[in-house]
């Protein structure tokens, strides 16, 4: 799972990536400071690992991850290759989701490209760059399928018809994402790799002055609330120089941090959580001495499949498996104790999955 963390120069976007990766990407007072993308591997919040961590004495802990990429900030006109241009629009393309940094904090000392703060304004910005490259690219596509339709094959005409109604869509400035679609028009625009299509989490990076205030009383940070709401996207509230601060301490002082501030967890578990339920991921869990590991799946995902993330072998060789509920498993103290009371269900190949299962798979190659 990758993210791309995106927005104008100078709204935080490297501040953010530092606190969410420690990877120490570059941060500096001017546009372009951030020249290649910065990856790096989070860990999923989950405290059911822990927990079964000693339960098992486990000599491993392995958490589900999401991968963050910091791309670099975009200006007006980078559709047309001005500033990074298409080198970011690349980079854009090859994530599954982007979260959308936008500046909702007054600082004298950190330039705005545009000379004032409106987060409004920014969010159309960089929108409507997005929604350019994608007109540009459905264009090409949509010619190549009407020359196609002298064919007589229908599919190129329902094809066209379909990029037609995608064309105009955007050409109305709406981004793919808002695009009424059947199932199977769905999946066939999931299919074009359309930056717009990918789902957003607008994140609204407050100033510190505001920390500790319900987001409604923050003016800026709810005009980007509202508006993700007229696109049915997420929206969250951070502010990314707190954490960054927070990401240097150690846990118990982490902890008695955010109590002060009147937080139950820090704003990046918080965009983390929420990446992983946007792109509808859930994790299922494996337990014992060697090793806890949380397994990133889809939801609807069946046994074996799921098993596969594992080894293509289990998958193959799928016998059934053996599962028990993530608290009734803590409840009663072991997979064994489980398994007298009864606890623990056989599952075959059409069993679905559920988020915090804990399974054993039974499988023969």
């Amino acid at each position: 799972m990758k993210l791309g963390v995106v927005g104008l120069p100078n709204v935080g976007k490297s501040t953010l990536f530092n606190a969410i990766t420690k990877a120490g990407a570059e941060c500096a007072n001017y546009p372009f400071c951030t020249i290649e993308p910065n990856v790096g591997i989070v860990a999923v919040p989950d405290e059911r690992l822990s927990v079964l961590g000693k339960m098992y004495n486990t000599k491993k802990i392995t958490p589900a991850v999401v991968e963050f990429v910091d791309i670099a900030g975009l200006v007006k006109g980078a559709s047309k290759g001005e500033g990074l241009g298409n080198k970011f629009l690349a980079n854009i393309r090859e994530t599954d989701a982007i979260v959308h940094v936008v500046r909702c904090f007054e600082d004298e000392n950190i330039t705005h490209v545009d000379n004032s703060i409106d987060p409004l304004r920014d969010i159309e910005t960089i929108n409507l760059e997005l929604i350019f490259a994608d007109t540009e690219s459905v264009s090409k596509k949509l010619d190549k399928a009407n020359s196609l339709i002298k064919t007589g094959d229908k599919k190129y005409k329902i094809e066209a018809e379909f990029l037609q109604r995608l064309y105009d869509h955007l050409n109305a400035l709406k981004p793919a994402r808002t695009l009424p679609c059947t199932d199977e028009e769905k999946e066939y625009l999931n299919g074009l790799f359309l930056i717009t299509a990918k789902p957003v989490i607008y994140t609204a990076n407050i100033g510190e002055k505001d920390m500790g205030k319900r987001a409604e009383d923050i003016p800026l940070a709810k005009q980007v609330i509202d508006f993700a709401k007229t696109e049915k996207a997420e929206s969250l509230v951070i502010c990314a120089k707190t954490e960054e601060e927070l990401s240097e301490l150690p846990d118990d002082e982490k902890r008695a941090f955010l109590e002060e501030l009147g937080e139950k967890e820090s704003g990046l578990d918080r965009l983390v959580k929420t990446s992983y339920r946007l792109l509808g991921l859930i994790s299922y869990l494996t337990a014992g001495e060697k090793e806890v590991r949380a397994w990133t799946i889809e939801n609807g995902t069946k046994a074996p499949q799921a098993a596969g993330k594992i080894h293509s072998d289990f998958e193959k060789g799928f016998i059934r498996a053996e599962i028990v509920d993530y608290d009734v498993l803590v409840e009663l103290g072991s997979f064994n104790a489980a398994k007298e009371k009864g606890k623990v269900r056989s599952e075959g190949k059409d069993y679905v999955i559920k988020d915090g299962d804990v399974v054993l798979f039974r499988f023969n190659v």
